[in-house]
C-alpha cells in the first residue's frame, strides 16, 4: 500500500528541499507540468507516497482561482483537484527536491508528465 500525502505533508517535505543546484535534477526543473524527460531515471528518485484518495478518479474539476492553466507555472498545486489527485510524490535523493508525476491517458496517447513542487503554490487543505 501507498502512502498517503496531504497537502501540509507535501508543503513540509517540499519545503525541506536542498536548493542547490543538482545534476541528476538539472533536465527537470519544471515549474509546471510537463513530458516527463527521456533521460528521467526514475532509480534516482524516491516514491515518497501518492495524493490519490478514495474518489478522486471521478474528480476532473481544476482550481484555477487566478485565471491560471494546468500549463502554468504558478497554478495553485490543489491536492483535491485534478491532475494532482492523480499524482504520485517522487524526491530527489541527491538534493532532496519534491516532485509530483501522473499519467496522462489521451485519446491517443499516454504522456509521463511531472512538476516541480514549488510549497508557495500548495493549497493547504485537509
Amino acid at each position: 500500500m501507498t502512502n498517503h500525502v496531504s497537502s501540509k505533508l507535501l508543503y513540509e517535505l517540499s519545503s525541506a528541499c536542498s536548493q542547490t543546484e543538482c545534476e541528476v535534477c538539472e533536465s527537470v526543473e519544471c515549474a509546471s507540468w510537463e513530458t516527463r524527460p527521456s533521460n528521467f531515471m526514475a532509480k534516482n528518485y524516491e516514491i515518497l507516497g501518492t495524493c490519490q484518495f478514495d474518489g478522486s478518479e471521478n474528480i476532473w474539476d481544476e482550481y484555477h482561482p487566478q485565471q491560471t492553466t494546468i500549463w502554468s507555472n504558478k497554478a495553485p498545486i490543489a491536492l483535491k483537484h485534478y491532475p494532482y489527485n492523480r499524482a504520485d510524490v517522487l524526491r530527489c535523493a541527491h538534493c532532496q527536491k519534491v516532485y509530483l508525476t501522473y499519467t496522462e491517458f489521451g485519446g491517443y496517447y499516454v504522456d509521463q508528465r511531472i512538476r516541480l513542487v514549488n510549497p508557495d503554490l500548495i493549497v493547504l487543505e485537509e
